[in-house]
């Protein structure tokens, strides 16, 4: 697939996913649910420390009746052992690296206390070869409590091969952020099940550099054969 072609595949995807899916905040690798309000902008950067560096970079926009929409650049990998940038797009091993995607999320009010957040992101992979669609497809169920100061997210996701990595397609998800000295210090926790790379427990801390600047570091626990790493995330969040 030539350049310019892959490039006019890549606009005309984020110009069809943009009227109909939008972009989310994590909790560390579960969509917090949480929207980005309208006229705002959100960016997120975190790393996964392993054998292998993934850095995963979103930037989301607010629009109005609980939508919000983003560009994601995942997967951008850089291996430790050979310091040099990985790509993958031959084997579903491991998840296809870097993907360029499209992110949009709807929010649901159901009360003051819960809300149902649908989402996704889709796009491709960035190759010199043959560029592949991607997708992870989600819908949460989730609280806030305590004037927002405990949140907490469950709900059931659906992903192909190139975006997980070999095994089941579908699983579920769950995430609490605990405010135990709001806007402060946090706790936060998820896990997504299944035995794929994205199969993994993340537990940490979240401290505030700024009042809109959260800075989050965590340990995490690879499903699938135990392997455990560490991740960094820090947030810009305009609310």
């Amino acid at each position: 697939m030539g350049k310019k072609v892959r490039l006019s595949l890549i606009g005309s995807l984020i110009l069809g996913l943009a009227t109909t899916t939008q972009a989310q905040q994590t909790i560390f690798n579960v969509p917090s649910s949480d929207i980005t309000k309208e006229g705002k902008v959100l960016a997120q950067e975190q790393l996964e420390i392993q054998d292998m560096i993934r850095s995963t970079t979103t930037v989301s926009y607010g629009l109005s009746k609980d939508w919000e929409v983003g560009l994601n650049l995942y997967n951008l990998d850089f291996t430790r052992q050979n310091t040099r940038f990985f790509r993958n797009d031959t084997t579903t091993s491991m998840p296809y690296a870097p993907l360029l995607l499209v992110n949009a999320q709807k929010a649901f009010q159901l009360s003051e206390i819960f809300k149902i957040g649908i989402g996704g992101q889709g796009g491709l992979n960035l190759s010199s070869g043959r560029s592949q669609a991607v997708y992870y497809a989600y819908a949460n169920l989730a609280a806030s409590l305590v004037q927002e100061h405990y949140k907490l997210a469950l709900g059931g996701y659906n992903g192909n091969a190139r975006f997980l990595g070999d095994g089941p397609h579908s699983g579920i998800q769950a995430g609490v952020d605990a405010g135990l000295w709001y806007h402060k210090v946090h706790l936060l926790a998820d896990w997504l099940s299944g035995s794929h790379q994205l199969g993994q427990l993340s537990v940490g801390v979240e401290v505030f550099l700024g009042e809109h600047l959260p800075l989050a570091v965590g340990w995490q626990r690879s499903n699938q054969d135990g392997s455990q790493g560490f991740v960094l995330q820090l947030t810009y969040t305009p609310q």
